[in-house]
């Protein structure tokens, strides 16, 4: 199937802001759209847990009128990657066969999964959710994998648009501590999908922590803080582990949580996180629960988000 069918990452849509456009006036109009796809069915497939995504994906498509199963995959047998193996080890079922067999009782099929943060070469050739889609059927929609969380990055750029419109801002990412080793999917995807609008962007993070340079190519690059959040609009604060020592956590200086002293440096930002977050240790209380906080407007973008995708795979 061409890979241009499944929702992958920004390279799946061909004008991103249009698209963001779209979802907006989804949501503004969202009865419209209900049962508008009656009886089509959806499998999603979880390799990992989640909260956010599970409920806003699945009630996204049951709000179309699609049946949908989830199954954890995790509580199942593993899965065979690689062509010409003799399975004779610890997995049961090749990729190529799930993928057919499950685009036979789908019309759209989800999958999340996380990398292993062990060896970079194989996490960002994101095996599992490439493999899927070159086998199967139906479109394929990526909840998260290794390396992309575009459902996040839709639901970002459409927050961002709602507070702001079309005025072009200053959009800060900014590296926070946390106590466990994190993917850097949301982050690329962030800026990928942040890259086709006219903002100018800046990445913050200590040394050590710098993002693949495909990402971050056109994007300005700051060492301090507290310099980085000068006449910022928008504030997204989000944890990743090392890409070049790869999986590692090189410091939890919680001198890089974000704190009200330092978003009184912005442009009277908003403040921006995907959820789940880690409270005073990643972020404070009170710009968590500040005014400027839009991160519960993001979480219900999510659903949003979702049916513009699964409507745009669909609807023809």
């Amino acid at each position: 199937m061409d890979k241009r069918a499944h929702f992958y990452s920004a390279d799946s849509i061909k004008d991103i802001n249009a698209f963001v456009n779209q979802a907006i006036a989804m949501k503004k109009n969202t009865t419209s759209y209900n049962g508008l796809l009656k009886d089509k069915k959806m499998t999603l497939i979880f390799f990992n847990p989640s909260l956010r995504t599970r409920l806003s994906t699945e009630f996204a498509a049951q709000e179309l009128g699609i049946h949908t199963i989830s199954m954890n995959a995790t509580e199942g047998w593993k899965w065979e990657l690689d062509d010409g193996v003799i399975m004779n080890l610890d997995k049961a079922e090749h990729i190529k066969d799930a993928a057919q067999v499950v685009s036979q009782y789908s019309d759209v099929i989800a999958i999340r999964s996380f990398p292993g943060l062990e060896d970079r070469g194989i996490d960002y050739r994101d095996e599992l959710i490439q493999n899927f889609m070159a086998h199967a059927t139906v479109p394929v929609i990526n909840m998260e994998s290794s390396i992309y969380h575009p459902l996040q990055s839709l639901t970002d750029l459409m927050t961002i648009k709602e507070q702001f419109g079309d005025k072009k801002l200053k959009v800060v990412l900014s590296w926070a501590p946390h106590p466990k080793a994190l993917p850097q999917a949301v982050s690329n995807s962030f800026l990928q999908w942040i890259n086709h609008t006219d903002h100018e962007i800046v990445i913050t993070h200590p040394a050590g922590y710098e993002l693949s340079p495909n990402f971050t190519s056109n994007c300005s690059i700051v060492k301090n803080q507290e310099i980085a959040f000068e006449g910022a609009d928008v504030i997204y604060t989000k944890n990743w582990s090392s890409y070049t020592n790869y999986g590692k956590i090189l410091t939890e200086d919680q001198g890089w949580m974000v704190n009200k002293k330092k978003m009184q440096l912005t442009n009277n930002a908003i403040f921006m996180h995907c959820l789940p977050v880690r409270r005073n240790v990643v972020v404070t209380d009170g710009v968590m629960d500040s005014d400027r906080s839009v991160i519960y407007q993001q979480a219900d973008n999510r659903l949003h988000a979702a049916k513009a995708v699964i409507h745009h795979l669909l609807k023809d």
